[in-house]
Parts: structure tokens; sequence; C-alpha cells
């Protein structure tokens, strides 16, 4: 029965659009299979791997797939919305209206219009987003210091080795001081993706490539995937951090794992490992991949914490729901007491729902600038 839920919206639309048509039997038939067929490309994804999360096909089979399901998706509250209408009419004196049709038609076509926009928006080169943080006491040396945040590659199918060259071409061309990576490299198995992540190889900046895990890693051998990224150059903060020096001043960047660790065995977030022994008088950037625990961070003093995770929220109105579930944030700045939180809409996306309307994917320079 769980299996079949997600061919509920499928259903409704064959209900209320496909039947009641005039079109030929064998067209309706032909119709059905196909929405009942998108509507379970989870199913599809997990038989094609073994994981719902690393859909194996053909990236053009990908992205037919996001389309169909996203129409599907944005297709069913048009039609309910339609639906409500008439049924208001319907108890009113006097009335008697019906949904012509046409509008039915319209409103699907809208739908899988919307979607193709959508996903052909999640699946470019994220463009360029600047963002200045000022840092009460940032040492003078770190003034105009920049970090190139890279966050939810989900390299995969959907976004393979083609892309991620185009990307890491893109941030090496803004030669920043550092870049940073807020997990989820991929989607799949290291024998799956080897080929496809060594671009990430070639990122380069003065003080290096350091990251922190996401929730992804920990679905495709966590151990295997910390080791091959090591060795592409990557070093991972997993609850620890590194000193950054500038003409006599300090500056902390510190990582932890992610809040899914411990489901698979691995330790957990430890932000007081991650700060053992930092120097006390530097300012803190904090890797988290999660943006839930923001306000630990800077109940211990963090002056800044980058996240990813929500990928933004993806559509305008679902992002309200994927905020409830990460303690309020989704997209953005945000200022939780002492700290500055920037959880970025990320620079891919989960191939399972790759859509985007209104939270575009970004690649995001911070820029540090001292304050007193």
């Amino acid at each position: 029965m769980i299996r079949l839920i997600p061919s509920l919206p499928a259903l409704y639309v064959i209900a209320r659009v496909v039947w009641p048509s005039p079109w030929p039997l064998v067209v309706k038939l032909g119709l059905t299979v196909l929405l009942l067929v998108a509507s379970q490309y989870h199913l599809w994804s997990r038989l094609s791997s073994g994981s719902v999360f690393a859909p194996e096909f053909p990236r053009p089979v990908v992205i037919l797939f996001n389309v169909a399901f996203g129409a599907l998706a944005l297709a069913v509250p048009m039609l309910l919305a339609l639906d409500a209408v008439a049924l208001i009419c319907s108890v009113l004196p006097g009335s008697g209206w019906a949904v012509p049709m046409t509008w039915r038609y319209a409103m699907v076509l809208a739908a899988v219009m919307l979607a193709a926009v959508a996903v052909s928006q999640a699946v470019r080169v994220p463009p360029l987003k600047d963002v200045t943080v000022a840092i009460p006491d940032l040492p003078l040396g770190f003034d105009g210091y920049t970090l190139l945040h890279l966050s939810d590659l989900h390299i995969s199918r959907l976004f393979p080795m083609e892309w991620a060259q185009a990307v890491v071409a893109r941030t090496n061309e803004l030669r920043s001081d550092l870049i940073v990576v807020t997990g989820d490299f991929i989607d799949g198995s290291l024998a799956a993706r080897r080929a496809a992540v060594e671009p990430l190889r070639a990122l380069t900046a003065r003080d290096g490539v350091w990251a922190v895990p996401g929730n992804h890693e920990y679905f495709f051998d966590y151990d295997a995937w910390m080791r091959h990224l090591a060795g592409l150059g990557i070093r991972v903060l997993a609850n620890a951090h590194t000193v950054l020096r500038r003409d006599g001043g300090a500056l902390v960047v510190a990582g932890v794992t992610d809040r899914s660790a411990p489901a698979t065995g691995h330790p957990g977030p430890n932000l007081a490992a991650a700060l053992a022994a930092a120097p006390a008088d530097a300012p803190v950037v904090l890797l988290d991949h999660q943006p839930a625990n923001a306000a630990l961070a800077a109940a211990h003093g963090v002056k800044l914490q980058l996240s990813g995770h929500t990928h933004g929220g993806m559509i305008r109105g679902l992002d309200r729901l994927v905020a409830r579930v990460n303690a309020g944030f989704v997209s953005g700045a945000y200022q939780v007491g002492d700290m500055l939180l920037y959880v970025s809409n990320g620079t891919a996306l989960w191939p399972g729902f790759a859509l985007r309307l209104g939270r575009p994917s970004e690649l995001t320079r911070i820029t540090l600038r001292t304050s007193s």
C-alpha cells in the first residue's frame, strides 16, 4: 500500500482529465500507463541501483522522469483549485457552473511547462551569488578574505562528470582564498561515481579545499567515500578544525559530521570536539551540512555557520514546508544570536526531485569584513 501512495496524484489526474476526455480508448489507456509509470519514479530508481537516491538511468531518462514527476506534483494543486471552485459553485443557488475540460487541459499543459522550466533551472551550472559578512573583531589580515561555498553537489547520472568539470572551472576562475563544501558530494556508490567525481581533484584555492560530510555520504559507504575525497585533495573536517593565519591574526574553520551519522554507526556531530584546542580569541567559521543546530553553534561562540541540505526549498511555497523540518532555516542569511547562519540553496540537488522555481542554485562567494 505504501508503494501506491506516490501514484495518488497520477490517479487524480487520470480520473479528472484523462478518462473524462473524448479521446479514443487506446489513447486513454496509453496515458494512464505512462502517468502511473512516471509516478513510480522512485521505485524504478531503487530497482536500478538498490537506492532511491541514485537512479542509474541515462541522463535524458532521469530528466524526463523529473519533468513528468514534477508535472504531476504541480498539476494536482491546480486541478484541486478548479474542483474546489466548481464545488462551491454547485452549492450556490442558481449556479450549477462546471469546469470546462479545456480549462483542465490548460492546467495540465501549464504544469508540464513549469516542470520543464524547473528542471532546466535545477540542472544548469549555477550562477555566482555574492554575500558579504561582517564579523566583529575579525583580524585585519582577513578583511576582504573570500570563501567559495559549494554545497549539495549530488554528483550522479543527472549531475555527471561534464557538469562537475564546468562547476570546477567556474569555481577556480573566481580565485577565492578558500573553498568549502558543506556535504552531499554524491548520489551513488564509489564504483559508480569514481570517474564523475574526478574533476573535483582540480579544485584549487590558496588555503585549500575543506569540507564536511552530508547525509547522503552515509547512504553510500561513508568510509570509502571519505578516503576517496581525501585522495582528491579535499580535507574533511569530521568534528575537527584547522587554523588559518594572516598577518599575525587567526581564523578557525571548523566542521562537524552530519546529524544522520549515528544511524549508520558513525560519530554524530560534536561541536565541542571540533573546537577543542582552537585559539580562544580567533573567530570561528563552522561548516555543518544541516542548519538545524545553528542555535547550539551560536551558543559556542561561532561567528559564521555555513550550511546547505535544504536546497533552498526548491520551489517557492514548498520552501515553507522544508523550513519547518529544518528549525525554520531554509535559504539565505539568518541572525542567530551573535552568529550569522548562511544556508546555501545548493550547487545542485537530489536527482529524485530536481526542480527549482524561485529558489535558484548558487555558487556562493562569501567575503569577510571586519567590524568593531
